[in-house]
Formats: C-alpha cells, sequence, structure tokens
C-alpha cells in the first residue's frame, strides 16, 4: 500500500471526493444479506465515506487504512454522523492475516474496497480474506468514477494536459477503473474460490463547480507533490485559465465487482 496521502491531502479528500449513493448500499446489503448482527471490514477506508453510512446496515463496521490522517477524519466524520458501532484501526492489506488471527474464521460478512485495490498485492488479499468470510458473505471491490483526468468529456482532456505540463509526467494510471482492470480482479476472484462473481454497473450524471474540481485534484496529489501554500493561488489560476467556463458536467460510473463465499 503506497503512502502520502497525508495532512492536507487527507483534508481535501475528506471535503471534496465524491460519496457513495444509498443504491449501492442496498445493492451490498442485498447480496451479502447484511443484518444486525455482522460485522463488515472496509479496507483502506480513507476518511469513512463508505464505512460511516454502512454502519447503519450492520452491528459493527472495521474501517482500516495505512494513513492515520485518514483515520482521524473517519473518526470525526463517525462522531459528526452520531455513529457508535465503527472502530477505526491503522493497518494496511498486508496486515489482514494478522487482523484475522484476532478476529478468527468466519467473523466477517463482508470486507469492502472502495477505490484503493490498485495499490493492494489483490491475489494474496483475495486467499487471505476468504476464511475471514462467513458463508454468504464476500467481497465488493467498488470504482467509484474514474479520474477526473480521464472523462469523456473536453473539460476532462483539458485538465489532463494541464496536469501533465504542471507535474511533468504522463497521468495513465486508472485507478482501478478500466477494463482489463476489472477482468483481473475478477479472475482473481475465480482463482482464490469466490462464487457468483459478478459487477453491477450504475452510472449518473453530476456537476462540478471550479472549487470541487480543483480540490478534487488537489485531494489525489500525495502530499510530497502537492503546491506548496504560496504555489497555490498560481496553480489555481493556471488550472482555471486551462479549463472551459464551468459547471463541469461529470458522468460518473460505479462499478462494483462482487464475489461470495459458499453457503
Amino acid at each position: 500500500m503506497t503512502v502520502g496521502f497525508s495532512g492536507e491531502v487527507a483534508e481535501n479528500y475528506a471535503r471534496f471526493r465524491r460519496g457513495y449513493r444509498p443504491e449501492l448500499l442496498d445493492a451490498l446489503q442485498e447480496t451479502f444479506g447484511l443484518t444486525a448482527g455482522d460485522t463488515a471490514l472496509d479496507l483502506s477506508c480513507g476518511t469513512g465515506a463508505l464505512a460511516v453510512p454502512l454502519a447503519a446496515r450492520v452491528g459493527a463496521v472495521l474501517g482500516m487504512d495505512p494513513e492515520p490522517d485518514m483515520l482521524r477524519l473517519a473518526r470525526r466524520a463517525a462522531d459528526e454522523a452520531g455513529v457508535q458501532n465503527a472502530t477505526w484501526v491503522l493497518g494496511a492489506d498486508t496486515d489482514v492475516a494478522a487482523l484475522g488471527a484476532l478476529l478468527g474464521r468466519g467473523s466477517l460478512a463482508m470486507t469492502v474496497i472502495g477505490q484503493a485495490l490498485h495499490w493492494m498485492d489483490h491475489d494474496r488479499l483475495f486467499r487471505e480474506l476468504r476464511p475471514l468470510l462467513r458463508p454468504g458473505g464476500g467481497i465488493a471491490v467498488i470504482a467509484n468514477g474514474v479520474p477526473l483526468w480521464q472523462q469523456e468529456a473536453h473539460w476532462s482532456d483539458a485538465l489532463r494536459g494541464h496536469l501533465e505540463r504542471y507535474f511533468g509526467t504522463a497521468l495513465e494510471a486508472t485507478c482501478g477503473t478500466a477494463d482489463d482492470e476489472r477482468s483481473d480482479y475478477a479472475r482473481a476472484l475465480h482463482a482464490a474460490g469466490y462464487d457468483g462473481v459478478r459487477e453491477l454497473d450504475h452510472r449518473y450524471r453530476a456537476e462540478l463547480s471550479f472549487e470541487e474540481l480543483l480540490g478534487g485534484v488537489l485531494s489525489a496529489v500525495p502530499a510530497d507533490r502537492l503546491p506548496g501554500p504560496e504555489e497555490r493561488p498560481h496553480f489555481a489560476t493556471g488550472l482555471r485559465e486551462a479549463l472551459p467556463e464551468g459547471p463541469y458536467a461529470e458522468e460518473v460510473r460505479v462499478r462494483v465487482l462482487l464475489g461470495r463465499t459458499s453457503g
């Protein structure tokens, strides 16, 4: 798991990253038969955007992330929402085996991984998670829309071009949203013994203000490359000048890859 999403990057993540819609939570609850007696693991939970609303669907949520600042903000979000059945643990996908030794076999109804599997060794992870899942439980790998700079829109093309010039590097990573990545994850779920592997696909339209677009960009830049406070106005001005006038229409494609244990 990579690091570098601390400090202001984490704050931008909490403020500007898109959340998860109720339809997604409904689908997870139906697929895995979630009840008030269940425990769910949100692996690489970030600032709690998925774990916090998920808490109302289960008895307990365990949010796990390798970045302390992310967990601090997740805890704050849970407190603000009045969520009392969430526990926050510092750890990465490489700590799942140790977590399993503490929790025991069949202790989890579901593990969700939201827009983070591309940082992990998914083949190993799927194998290590399987004994922790109760019968009928499983894994949900969620792609909550493609990166802002890789959408099929003129403003997205302009955004990508400006960022590539500014940072001096090509922006090619798709963050686990590309068809070949999703196919590889599905293959790995089959190989690890999960049943009924399938993908749900939901699309909706949203609009971003310039402030929201800028915040989304700043939430995706590692802390060591983030423009400093003195450079930020220049960065924002350059970005605004490179883009057409907003708001910026976004076609959000949510893809949920599901794999269940038998039972």
